[in-house]
């Protein structure tokens, strides 16, 4: 790898940090991408999608594919950095512009050996991950169409750079949304008598679901049910009438998220019903959990090694990431790449290191190129049987 090769990564994140978009409004990302592909002589697919980019290198039966996510938060960016968020309220908290450099440098070296890759890449830039509503738009897009195997990325603040880690089956977790809101009477502070008080409705109701967390399945399950807002009230001396509060739950087990929802529901309308009032919970399913293939996993953690990267197994990580609907439908392996960053995902200081991208952008090339080295002797394998 060039010094000419990962400045250019850089100076490509750079642009993208400075100018960051929201999910499903990243159409100065798009055009910017589209730009930097076709100078690159990177052929682009059509597919019926507002933002993001869908292309392909190479020729061939065996197809696996490489995403990347476009999409920023909406966070108003302190790190302070000369190239730092131009468009106020909006940051790329995430590295979702990280992501997209190591993706862009990855194609650049497959375009470089196109004549000799064992089929085709396709490379997703896609939107709306943060929202968990890209993938879905590329599937039903029908960018997802004929991909044998899947691969993405996500750096992780935690690790240094040059570590890597992931795992086989379960990674990240589901990530589902709910909105409870209880009615009550409401009445003058100095009378609660004469109302249902639904600030204390809803405390109870908090607490036991803290509990129903704790206490109503086994410790080992992989769990997180979190209150994270809560609305109620105008005033010091009135009892108000209605309380809204909402949370999130996570978890790494199918069966476990069913069963956390209906208990939820249930519990809360009980609690609230056997006090006077009236409860509605609204759910929300977010990206379901993220289940690596076991195969690939391995695969991914010996090209990284042979990369040069310190290959560790990934612990359980209870965000959530919608490349998750992908492996639903074909199976692959997500990865985390070290970033070293003093400041967490989602924090307006994240600053991830870029000594991350040149080699990150060298794996997956390496990566891509092996699983479709590996893809055409199955197929040759199959043939011959």
């Amino acid at each position: 790898m060039s010094d000419n090769f990962a400045a250019q990564l850089i100076k490509w994140r750079r642009t993208l940090h400075s100018w960051p978009e929201l999910s499903n409004k990243e159409l100065e990302t798009t055009a910017r991408i589209r730009e930097w592909l076709q100078a690159a002589e990177i052929r682009i697919l059509d597919y019926p999608i507002h933002t993001g980019v869908v292309a392909e290198i190479g020729q061939g039966e065996q197809l696996i594919a490489l995403r990347a996510d476009i999409d920023a938060l909406p966070i108003h960016e302190q790190t302070q950095l000369a190239y730092a968020s131009k468009n106020d309220g909006i940051m790329h908290a995430c590295g979702h512009d990280i992501h997209t450099s190591v993706i862009l440098g990855a194609a650049l070296q497959l375009k470089a050996r196109e004549a000799t890759l064992p089929g085709r890449v396709r490379l997703f830039f896609q939107p709306g991950e943060e929202n968990c509503t890209g993938a879905k738009q590329f599937i039903k897009a029908g960018a997802l169409d004929g991909i044998q195997a899947i691969f993405g990325m996500h750096n992780e603040p935690g690790l240094p750079v040059g570590t890597f880690a992931t795992r086989g089956g379960a990674f990240y977790a589901n990530a589902d949304r709910f909105i409870i809101n209880i009615h009550g009477k409401g009445a003058h502070a100095a009378h609660p008598e004469q109302g249902n008080d639904t600030i204390v409705l809803a405390s109870q109701v908090i607490q036991a679901l803290q509990a129903l967390a704790s206490r109503s399945f086994n410790t080992l399950d992989s769990l997180v049910l979190s209150i994270t807002r809560i609305d109620a009230g105008k005033t010091w001396n009135v009892l108000p009438e209605k309380v809204m509060f909402g949370g999130t739950l996570r978890t790494h087990d199918v069966k476990v998220r069913e069963q956390v929802q209906q208990r939820v529901i249930h519990l809360v309308k009980s609690l609230v019903e056997a006090s006077g009032g009236t409860a509605e919970v609204s759910w929300t399913a977010g990206p379901p959990v993220l289940i690596n293939d076991e195969n690939w996993a391995r695969v991914s953690a010996e090209v990284a090694k042979e990369s040069g990267y310190r290959v560790r197994t990934a612990d359980l990580h209870l965000g959530g990431e919608d490349f998750a609907i992908y492996l639903q439908k074909v199976p692959g392996a997500f990865v985390s790449i070290g970033s070293a960053s003093e400041f967490g995902l989602h924090h307006d200081s994240f600053n991830p290191d870029e000594a991350l991208i040149a080699p990150a952008a060298h794996y997956f090339s390496q990566l891509a190129e092996h699983a479709l080295t590996l893809l055409r002797e199955n197929a040759v394998q199959e043939s011959t049987v």
